[in-house]
C-alpha cells in the first residue's frame, strides 16, 4: 500500500519560497502512468489543486499558481518536492501530497496526512 508523508517548515516569511517534500513508501514515484500531485486547503475553504509531476517527469500546474510553482523529484529518495515562490498572505493552508492513476479527484487514491503552513509578514 502506497503511503505518503509531507515534510517542511510550518512557517514561511512572506515573499520567500515555500518548499515541501513528499516522501513515498510502498511504491515508486516512477510507477508507470502514475501522477504525483500537490493540493492545498486554505482555512475555511475547499481543496485547491496546485500541480503534478508525472512518473515520466513531466509537470503541469494550476494556471493561477503556475508563475510561482515548481515541482521536482529525487527518484533515488522516492521523493517529490513543491516549491512555491514569492509567498503571499493567501498561501497559508494545509498542504497535501497525493498520488494515483490520475491527477485530480477520485483518481488520487493515496494521500499524505497534510502539513499546515503559516505565512508571517
Amino acid at each position: 500500500q502506497v503511503q505518503l508523508q509531507e515534510s517542511g517548515p510550518g512557517l514561511v516569511k512572506a515573499s520567500q519560497t515555500l518548499s515541501l517534500t513528499c516522501t513515498v513508501s510502498g511504491g515508486s514515484i516512477t510507477t508507470n502512468s502514475y501522477y504525483w500531485s500537490w493540493i492545498r486547503q486554505p482555512p475555511g475553504k475547499g481543496l485547491e489543486w496546485i500541480g503534478y509531476i508525472h512518473y515520466s517527469g513531466s509537470t503541469y500546474f494550476s494556471p493561477s499558481l503556475k508563475s510561482r510553482t515548481s515541482i521536482s523529484r529525487d527518484t533515488s529518495k522516492n521523493q517529490f518536492t513543491l516549491q512555491l515562490s514569492s509567498v503571499i498572505p493567501e498561501d497559508p493552508a494545509v498542504y497535501y501530497c497525493a498520488g494515483g492513476a490520475g491527477w485530480v479527484g477520485d483518481a488520487l487514491d493515496a494521500w499524505g496526512q497534510g502539513t499546515l503552513v503559516y505565512v508571517s509578514s
